[in-house]
């Protein structure tokens, strides 16, 4: 399985963010079921694992979180950009809880760390040979997007069956 553990947006939330998903050329847009906020990519692993995966993030202890997307970007920031993405106002308690994730499943679950710095993002869409001058439009145009503060009650297990029309996500437990 291809897993990734996340937390799932309120419809309300899903609404706001499609409603700038548009107006660029060769995007892939994410489908509101597709939109989520990563805390961490797991990538495959197998039955057991899954197993043991779902039984130590049950054990993490979640309080609520209030959460507000703010802006927006891309990455690579300084090359042929590759993903449109929605930005989260700074908020400490949720990289305090992204942290503990990544220890938990290090630790016990024993994957390998993560290479690269947490960056929490709402992946907007896929970019394929977009003009750069078309993405700083974008980047420009929406710069200023923000939603109202939305309460985080739960986080999410989830697979990833990846298909020539994105990929397609299922729940595998909610903490």
């Amino acid at each position: 399985m291809r897993l990734f553990v996340a937390i799932e947006l309120p419809d309300k939330i899903k609404s706001l963010v499609e409603e700038i998903c548009f107006g660029v050329p060769g995007a892939r847009w994410l489908t509101a079921e597709q939109l989520h906020l990563t805390l961490r990519f797991i990538g495959e692993v197998d039955g057991d694992t899954f197993l043991d995966i779902k039984e130590i993030l049950a054990e993490i202890q979640f309080q609520e979180l209030q959460l507000q997307l703010k802006g927006v970007g891309c990455f690579p920031p300084s090359k042929q950009p590759k993903i449109l993405w929605a930005g989260l106002a700074a908020n400490d308690e949720l990289m305090k809880f992204q942290r503990k994730i990544e220890t938990v499943l290090v630790r016990e679950a024993g994957l390998d760390p993560e290479g690269r710095n947490y960056t929490p993002h709402i992946t907007l869409a896929r970019l394929k040979k977009t003009p750069d001058h078309r993405v700083g439009n974008y980047l420009e145009e929406f710069g200023l997007f923000s939603t109202p503060e939305f309460s985080v009650t739960s986080f999410s297990l989830v697979s990833s069956i990846l298909t020539n029309k994105g990929a397609k996500h299922t729940i595998e437990d909610e903490f």
